[in-house]
């Protein structure tokens, strides 16, 4: 159970952090990164973020380039904190593919309802 101070904190770093990365991906045509979810520690020394990309074929990649440059990532977010927070959080970023399980559990329902409909018109 997350208590307020952690909502607070997690909602402050999602807000910052999604700025961040819009700026920086402006550069790069064609990708978009949002972040759906923070979770910060219990001690506030952690934050794990989900973040979505789109298109998610890239995604792996995006991923490894942000955990390549988390400390410049942090140092951002510390300037863009630090009258919020005393102590900046480790940042643990992790691809958030819901998107994609969303997807696939939709395209599967399409194909079972086809296959149910021409098992209809064959009966008829």
């Amino acid at each position: 159970m997350e208590t307020t101070r952690q909502n607070k904190i997690a909602r402050l770093i999602q807000k910052e952090l999604s700025d961040i990365f819009m700026l920086q991906t402006k550069a790069t045509k064609g990708v978009l990164v949002s972040v759906s979810v923070c979770r910060i520690s219990p001690d506030m020394s952690i934050c794990r973020v989900y973040l979505s990309v789109f298109p998610s074929e890239k995604g792996a990649e995006i991923i490894k380039n942000i955990n390549d440059n988390t400390k410049a990532i942090r140092f951002e977010l510390g300037k863009r904190v630090r009258y919020q927070l005393r102590v900046i959080p480790e940042l643990k970023f992790f691809l958030d593919d819901s998107l994609d399980y969303i997807e696939n559990i939709d395209n599967l329902l399409r194909f079972e309802k086809k296959d149910d409909s021409q098992e209809n018109n064959n009966e008829e």
